[in-house]
């Protein structure tokens, strides 16, 4: 083989290896919350992105929308039949009472941008 198609081999190989690692071996680090209320900052997605909450216990999630973009003007939690427009600059609270242990996600109106909630 010549060197040119070994590089391409290479780096066919690294780029494989770089999407799965990226993909999906990403670490998701749960900020619990902590009293009854987390603040979540929408810009260019959702930070904190996975939230640990109590089972059975009501929790505020407080969303404020730094982003101006038209695809985060809405947040939709579907697993609770939830959907709340969040204007610019302003903090929207949403209440929820998660009956049973799991992952519930949150997306934006676009379904672009993702977060989840876990249950404990």
């Amino acid at each position: 083989m010549t060197l040119d198609k070994l590089l391409v081999i290479a780096f066919s190989i690294l780029g494989i290896a770089f999407t799965y690692w990226f993909f999906l071996m990403k670490n998701e680090k749960a900020v619990a919350v902590k009293g009854n209320s987390i603040d979540i900052t929408v810009d260019g997605g959702y930070q904190p992105e996975v939230i640990s909450i109590p089972n059975g216990q009501t929790t505020k999630l407080n969303f404020i929308r730094k982003d101006p973009s038209s695809c985060l003007e809405e947040v939709v939690l579907g697993d609770f039949k939830i959907r709340k427009y969040l204007p610019l600059n302003k903090k929207v609270t949403i209440e929820i009472t998660p009956k049973k242990i799991g992952e519930y996600t949150f997306t934006c109106d676009m379904n672009m941008f993702h977060g989840k909630l876990k249950v404990v």
